[in-house]
């Protein structure tokens, strides 16, 4: 070898920097005090790594036996060509839910998931965000001109991708289907968000209480139950909510807008699983059964709702006084006397209420409309709760039990009466 070439090739020094400020990674080699930039040098992260025990270069390190090129003239070396191959493909694993990730970015941008850290800061409102995307798509949001309009409702938005999403609301499209089992999805994060379900992942865990989660927008909005926040303020009403969806279904209460057709009929709702639920009375599928009585239903959450009329559990508990409600829904409703909200107005003589269900009925008095019509005689109703009421005339069913005595009710105020009567000991 020649002596001025070894001598050369004996202070080649290589290192690496890796400065992980979110930002940008610093990788460079130095030859002869000249500094080359690794981008071009080493074309994917892949082919160069140190930290993970393949191919470390330390400080002051000789090269490989391959001499480099030298120009006669000039005694630096003009380029200098890495050629390091990877053993076996590197993982990088998150330490507190021990997913794994190609690459140390990814693994960092899914981090902030645990630490809810977010560098990311909005010059116009001060918004923090964890990845520079989320910001670009908040800024936005800043900008009043939405190109992009539904023909179907007028609205805009910001994006074509918004738009082609939205549009799905009117078709009842739902592209992406669950491999698992039969439900599909309009949004392929819904659907990604669903499969957690299956696979029983739940990596976001509450630092108050322990309890975990599938989704990081869960686990905020669980967060808010312990802080009491509601960020998701009504600019027409005030009522401010802890996520944002429901402040979005709310709103529908003001605009009176109901994007989702049915296609058998007329009928349009203002929720999606509103309009599930109505295509089910045209299938006639009941698949979830109840236990105790027998009762089948179109939806799983119907049955839950239904088995509290047998353990008279209620679970849901009102802030202003000692009422109890089985259900959620009921307990909302309720604490509206309380407040005195009356969101719903009627469009012909200004009578407002506390519930859409009331208007829907008060509306009738005024058109004479009488929609639930019984299958089994010629009676009708304004009202499909009466209309249920009635057909149990028919079936003699009689669903709601005395946990005190074995007699049964077909309504459930009939079934309180008798409970009263247990109580001030008339039974």
């Amino acid at each position: 070898m020649d002596k001025e070439a070894s001598s050369v090739n004996g202070m080649i020094s290589v290192w690496v920097k890796e400065e992980f400020d979110y930002k940008h990674t610093d990788h460079s080699i130095a030859v002869c005090s000249s500094s080359v930039d690794l981008d071009n040098e080493v074309k994917s992260r892949q082919d160069f790594e140190v930290n993970a025990g393949k191919v470390k270069l330390q400080e002051g390190e000789v090269m490989p036996e391959e001499k480099p090129e030298r120009n006669e003239s000039s005694a630096h070396i003009q380029y200098a060509e890495l050629n390091v191959k990877e053993e076996t493909e590197i993982l990088y694993q998150c330490s507190t839910c021990y997913k794994t990730f190609a690459s140390d970015n990814k693994l960092k941008n899914h981090e902030r998931t645990h630490t809810e850290d977010k560098p990311y800061k909005c010059n116009h409102c001060g918004k923090s965000f964890s990845h520079s995307s989320l910001l670009k798509k908040h800024l936005w949001t800043h900008i009043d001109e939405k190109p992009y309009q539904c023909t179907q409702c007028q609205r805009s938005f910001l994006d074509n991708n918004k738009l082609i999403i939205h549009l799905r609301t009117h078709t009842g499209e739902e592209p992406y289907p669950c491999s698992h089992c039969d439900k599909s999805f309009s949004q392929k994060n819904n659907l990604v968000k669903h499969q957690k379900i299956h696979s029983g992942e739940k990596p976001y865990q509450c630092n108050h209480c322990g309890k975990t989660f599938s989704e990081n927008s869960n686990l905020i909005s669980h967060l808010r139950t312990h802080t009491g926040e509601t960020p998701y303020q009504c600019d027409q009403c005030g009522k401010s909510f802890t996520v944002k969806q429901n402040l979005t279904r709310h709103y529908r209460i003001h605009t009176g807008e109901k994007p989702y057709k049915c296609d058998h009929c007329a009928k349009a709702f203002s929720q999606n699983i509103l309009l599930k639920r109505h295509i089910l009375t045209y299938t006639g599928e009941k698949p979830y059964k109840c236990s105790q009585c027998q009762m089948a239903f179109s939806d799983n959450n119907k049955l839950k709702i239904h088995i509290r009329t047998h353990t008279g559990e209620k679970s849901y508990h009102c802030s202003h006084c000692d009422k109890s409600f089985s259900q959620k829904n009921n307990l909302v409703k309720h604490e509206r006397i309380h407040s005195g909200d009356k969101p719903y107005q009627c469009s012909h003589c200004d009578k407002v209420f506390t519930q859409n269900i009331h208007l829907e009925s008060h509306l009738r008095t005024h058109t004479g409309e009488t929609p639930y019509q019984c299958d089994q005689c010629d009676m009708a109703f304004k009202i499909k709760q009466n209309l249920l009421r009635h057909y149990i005339t028919h079936t003699g069913e009689k669903p709601y039990k005395c946990n005190h005595c074995s007699k049964t009710f077909s309504q459930n105020s009939l079934l309180k009466s008798h409970l009263l009567a247990h109580t001030e000991g008339k039974v």
